[in-house]
């Protein structure tokens, strides 16, 4: 990497990191720095209006009119939010920037030794010719388990969005190009005709993405799609077997079940039920309770075949619900 070539940023606000990009002699961009951010504020989301204290989301372009030496928190370049996507959407908001003091109110906030390096990193890009650089803001790394994760989410559909432009980067290493149309985003397009715009809020033009990377792009969409399907699907069957077992220890939900857990079980001494179940073995229990206890344990074992439960950390006794005159012994997953 050049000393003054160009850079982009990336940040995740649910790992609170931003990632400095710098191109190396080849055109390719590679990681160059990782930086804790030190405050965000709001939650994962878009900002929607002037107020609501949310750090922005989406693709955003620093050029040298944005950067700020003389900030109140230090230094600071601010994001140019709104852009034509959020303009779409009428949305509001001023003086939304990547500044130093750790304080936040709807900014990415970071320490004053930490923006003194990015600021010069971004001041250096435009001494050496960079006319703007790329700000990428995510909820998070936008991977399949994160996007299963966030699936029930409001703003899902605006996270595949800024996927696709993620993936863009993720398969050339360039900061893609970036148009709105129909109040989306779309990625290294070019329209078809010379001189069309792309209005934010009008019908996309004709358009084309090099196929190189459109082909590239897809296949990787398709494959994380079918990840986090499989991760819906594990998640929906894992939701499913914590519903089994509340039922059959109790017939709660799997949230009052954990409750009950807490509340009203006592943790088993092992040491101490193994000492009392060998004095058991001469006492001769009752045919009905010895085909009930075992009942039970087939029942559970059935439920975890696949799956090792440390006896000494899991084992707990209900002492408020007999079954007979035996303890209905509760363990829980690991």
């Amino acid at each position: 990497m050049e000393l003054k070539s160009p850079i982009m940023v990336r940040l995740f606000k649910q790992e609170s990191e931003l990632e400095v990009w710098k191109q190396t002699k080849s055109g390719h961009y590679a990681l160059l720095d990782t930086f804790d951010i030190c405050k965000w504020s709001g939650k994962l989301g878009p900002k929607i209006k002037e107020g609501d204290r949310q750090a922005p989301e989406g693709f955003y372009e620093v050029s040298p009119g944005l950067m700020n030496p003389l900030s109140s928190y230090y230094l600071s370049f601010n994001l140019g939010f709104p852009n034509k996507f959020d303009r779409a959407y009428d949305r509001t908001g001023s003086n939304l920037m990547v500044h130093g003091a750790c304080s936040s109110a709807g900014c990415y906030a970071m320490t004053d030794e930490q923006i003194a390096d990015i600021y010069a990193m971004g001041r250096d890009s435009f001494l050496g010719g960079q006319r703007k650089f790329q700000v990428q803001a995510f909820p998070f790394r936008m991977t399949p388990e994160n996007m299963a994760k966030n699936a029930s989410s409001e703003h899902y559909e605006f996270w595949r969005m800024l996927k696709r432009g993620y993936d863009h980067f993720e398969i050339t290493k360039r900061p893609p190009s970036i148009e709105v149309c129909e109040k989306q985003y779309v990625f290294d397009a070019k329209a078809d005709r010379r001189g069309t715009k792309f209005d934010a809020r009008g019908a996309c033009p004709a358009y084309t993405v090099p196929e190189h990377i459109s082909v590239a792009v897809a296949k990787k969409q398709n494959k994380d799609a079918r990840k986090t399907a499989e991760i819906l699907v594990a998640m929906e069957s894992t939701k499913r077997r914590k519903e089994k077992i509340a039922t059959f220890f109790g017939g709660a939900s799997t949230t009052n079940a954990a409750k009950t857990v807490s509340t009203k079980a006592t943790a088993v001494d092992v040491k101490t039920a193994r000492t009392l179940a060998l004095a058991s073995k001469d006492a001769s229990p009752a045919p009905q309770q010895t085909s009930e206890t075992e009942r039970a344990f087939g029942y559970f074992t059935s439920l975890f075949s696949n799956s090792r439960v440390s006896e000494e950390q899991k084992v707990i006794a209900e002492a408020s619900a007999p079954l007979l005159n035996a303890p209905i012994p509760r363990v829980k997953p690991q």
